[in-house]
Protein backbone atom coordinates (compact mmCIF):
# COMPACT_ATOMS: atom_id res chain seq x y z
CA UNK A 1 0.00 0.00 0.00
CA UNK A 2 2.55 2.68 0.85
CA UNK A 3 4.97 2.12 -2.02
CA UNK A 4 1.71 2.76 -4.37
CA UNK A 5 1.12 5.84 -2.29
CA UNK A 6 4.84 6.73 -2.50
CA UNK A 7 4.96 6.31 -6.04
CA UNK A 8 1.74 8.35 -6.83
CA UNK A 9 3.16 11.33 -4.72
CA UNK A 10 6.52 10.66 -7.28
CA UNK A 11 4.31 10.64 -10.01
CA UNK A 12 2.23 13.57 -9.68
CA UNK A 13 5.45 15.91 -9.21
CA UNK A 14 6.21 14.65 -12.49
CA UNK A 15 3.17 15.52 -13.87
CA UNK A 16 3.45 19.44 -12.18
CA UNK A 17 6.87 19.42 -13.19
CA UNK A 18 5.97 18.56 -16.67
CA UNK A 19 2.83 21.24 -16.18
CA UNK A 20 5.18 23.87 -15.35
CA UNK A 21 7.57 23.24 -18.54
CA UNK A 22 4.32 23.29 -20.86
CA UNK A 23 2.85 26.35 -19.21
CA UNK A 24 6.86 28.23 -19.74
CA UNK A 25 6.87 27.09 -23.49
CA UNK A 26 3.57 28.49 -23.87
CA UNK A 27 4.23 31.70 -22.25
CA UNK A 28 7.01 31.97 -24.48
CA UNK A 29 5.18 32.14 -27.57
CA UNK A 30 3.47 35.17 -26.39
CA UNK A 31 5.29 38.07 -27.48
CA UNK A 32 6.55 40.96 -25.86
CA UNK A 33 7.03 43.28 -27.82
CA UNK A 34 10.75 42.27 -28.42
CA UNK A 35 12.10 40.40 -31.12
CA UNK A 36 12.51 36.35 -29.42
CA UNK A 37 12.74 33.67 -32.15
CA UNK A 38 10.56 31.49 -30.06
CA UNK A 39 7.55 33.29 -31.68
CA UNK A 40 7.85 30.73 -34.40
CA UNK A 41 8.58 27.55 -32.91
CA UNK A 42 4.93 26.77 -33.51
CA UNK A 43 5.29 27.49 -37.33
CA UNK A 44 5.79 24.52 -39.62
CA UNK A 45 6.99 25.06 -43.36
CA UNK A 46 6.27 22.48 -45.88
CA UNK A 47 9.63 21.11 -46.68
CA UNK A 48 9.84 18.15 -49.76
CA UNK A 49 6.11 17.23 -48.99
CA UNK A 50 6.48 17.11 -45.58
CA UNK A 51 5.79 19.81 -42.82
CA UNK A 52 9.14 20.93 -40.38
CA UNK A 53 9.52 23.40 -37.87
CA UNK A 54 10.86 26.09 -39.53
CA UNK A 55 14.43 26.26 -37.38
CA UNK A 56 15.14 23.11 -39.50
CA UNK A 57 14.98 24.62 -42.65
CA UNK A 58 16.33 27.81 -41.95
CA UNK A 59 18.54 30.01 -39.00
CA UNK A 60 16.01 31.83 -37.31
CA UNK A 61 17.83 34.51 -35.41
CA UNK A 62 16.60 37.48 -33.67
CA UNK A 63 19.07 40.75 -34.67
CA UNK A 64 17.69 43.75 -32.41
CA UNK A 65 15.18 43.91 -30.09
CA UNK A 66 12.94 44.17 -33.57
CA UNK A 67 13.88 42.51 -36.01
CA UNK A 68 13.68 38.44 -36.31
CA UNK A 69 15.65 37.58 -39.12
CA UNK A 70 15.20 33.87 -40.94
CA UNK A 71 18.39 32.52 -43.03
CA UNK A 72 16.78 29.82 -45.13
CA UNK A 73 19.27 26.93 -45.77
CA UNK A 74 17.93 26.58 -49.46
CA UNK A 75 16.94 29.48 -51.33
CA UNK A 76 14.48 27.67 -53.32
CA UNK A 77 12.25 27.47 -50.08
CA UNK A 78 12.09 31.16 -48.86
CA UNK A 79 8.07 31.20 -50.64
CA UNK A 80 7.37 28.19 -48.58
CA UNK A 81 8.96 29.80 -45.14
CA UNK A 82 6.75 33.22 -45.80
CA UNK A 83 3.56 31.51 -46.58
CA UNK A 84 3.94 29.24 -43.67
CA UNK A 85 4.63 33.20 -41.66
CA UNK A 86 1.50 34.34 -43.17
CA UNK A 87 -0.82 31.19 -42.06
CA UNK A 88 0.27 31.08 -38.77
CA UNK A 89 -0.97 34.50 -37.85
CA UNK A 90 1.32 35.95 -35.80
CA UNK A 91 0.62 39.36 -36.34
CA UNK A 92 3.70 40.37 -38.47
CA UNK A 93 4.20 40.63 -42.16
CA UNK A 94 7.34 38.94 -43.92
CA UNK A 95 9.84 40.60 -45.32
CA UNK A 96 11.58 38.86 -48.03
CA UNK A 97 14.25 40.48 -49.84
CA UNK A 98 15.06 37.14 -52.04
CA UNK A 99 17.86 35.77 -49.40
CA UNK A 100 16.42 36.33 -45.76
CA UNK A 101 13.19 36.99 -44.50
CA UNK A 102 12.84 39.32 -42.25
CA UNK A 103 10.14 40.19 -39.15
CA UNK A 104 9.38 43.44 -37.75
CA UNK A 105 8.24 43.55 -34.46
CA UNK A 106 5.73 46.65 -33.46
CA UNK A 107 5.58 47.59 -30.40
CA UNK A 108 2.32 46.83 -29.07
CA UNK A 109 -0.52 49.16 -27.85
CA UNK A 110 -1.66 49.20 -24.19
CA UNK A 111 -4.79 47.54 -25.31
CA UNK A 112 -2.61 44.71 -26.89
CA UNK A 113 -0.67 44.42 -23.42
CA UNK A 114 -3.83 43.87 -21.54
CA UNK A 115 -4.74 41.14 -23.83
CA UNK A 116 -1.64 39.60 -23.63
CA UNK A 117 -1.39 39.59 -19.99
CA UNK A 118 -5.02 37.92 -20.05
CA UNK A 119 -4.08 35.33 -22.01
CA UNK A 120 -1.21 34.86 -19.93
CA UNK A 121 -3.39 34.60 -16.71
CA UNK A 122 -5.58 32.16 -18.90
CA UNK A 123 -2.84 29.74 -19.88
CA UNK A 124 -1.44 30.01 -15.71
CA UNK A 125 -5.07 29.18 -15.05
CA UNK A 126 -5.39 26.13 -16.93
CA UNK A 127 -1.95 24.44 -15.25
CA UNK A 128 -3.30 25.45 -12.19
CA UNK A 129 -6.20 23.37 -13.07
CA UNK A 130 -4.57 19.97 -13.93
CA UNK A 131 -2.72 20.79 -10.67
CA UNK A 132 -5.79 20.30 -8.80
CA UNK A 133 -7.00 17.36 -10.83
CA UNK A 134 -3.91 15.84 -10.63
CA UNK A 135 -4.26 16.15 -6.49
CA UNK A 136 -8.32 15.03 -6.60
CA UNK A 137 -6.48 11.92 -8.09
CA UNK A 138 -4.07 11.39 -5.23
CA UNK A 139 -6.84 11.85 -2.50
CA UNK A 140 -9.07 9.85 -4.08
CA UNK A 141 -6.25 7.07 -3.99
CA UNK A 142 -5.29 8.12 -0.70
CA UNK A 143 -9.02 7.56 0.24
CA UNK A 144 -9.32 4.16 -1.15
CA UNK A 145 -6.10 2.85 0.58
CA UNK A 146 -7.52 3.77 3.89
CA UNK A 147 -10.74 2.25 3.49
CA UNK A 148 -8.69 -0.89 2.39
CA UNK A 149 -6.64 -0.80 5.53
CA UNK A 150 -4.18 1.77 5.62
CA UNK A 151 -4.29 3.92 8.78
CA UNK A 152 -6.61 6.96 8.93
CA UNK A 153 -3.79 9.46 10.54
CA UNK A 154 -0.98 8.19 8.36
CA UNK A 155 -3.68 9.21 5.41
CA UNK A 156 -4.38 12.66 6.64
CA UNK A 157 -0.66 13.29 7.02
CA UNK A 158 0.01 12.32 3.47
CA UNK A 159 -3.31 14.16 2.03
CA UNK A 160 -1.06 17.31 3.94
CA UNK A 161 1.85 16.58 2.02
CA UNK A 162 -0.26 16.41 -1.03
CA UNK A 163 -1.68 19.90 -0.57
CA UNK A 164 1.97 21.82 0.67
CA UNK A 165 2.92 20.01 -2.81
CA UNK A 166 -0.07 21.64 -4.86
CA UNK A 167 0.60 24.55 -3.09
CA UNK A 168 4.54 24.87 -3.96
CA UNK A 169 3.56 24.24 -7.38
CA UNK A 170 0.46 26.70 -7.68
CA UNK A 171 3.08 29.43 -5.98
CA UNK A 172 5.92 28.42 -8.85
CA UNK A 173 2.86 29.12 -11.60
CA UNK A 174 2.24 32.37 -9.67
CA UNK A 175 6.18 33.31 -9.92
CA UNK A 176 5.93 32.47 -13.73
CA UNK A 177 3.09 34.66 -14.34
CA UNK A 178 4.54 37.89 -12.42
CA UNK A 179 7.43 37.73 -14.31
CA UNK A 180 5.54 36.98 -17.88
CA UNK A 181 3.49 39.96 -16.93
CA UNK A 182 5.84 42.41 -15.85
CA UNK A 183 8.05 41.30 -19.29
CA UNK A 184 4.62 41.96 -21.39
CA UNK A 185 3.80 45.64 -19.23
CA UNK A 186 7.11 46.76 -19.39
CA UNK A 187 7.83 49.43 -22.42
Amino acid sequence: MYNNIDSVIREAREHFDRSIEHLQRELSKIRTGKANASILEGVLVEYYGSPVPINQVANVTATDSRTITIQPWERKIIADIERSIFEANLGVTPQNDGEVIRLSIPPLTEERRKDLVKQAKALAEETRVGVRNERHKILDLIKKEVKNGYAEDAGKRLEGKVQDLVNEYNDKVQQILDVKEKDIMTI
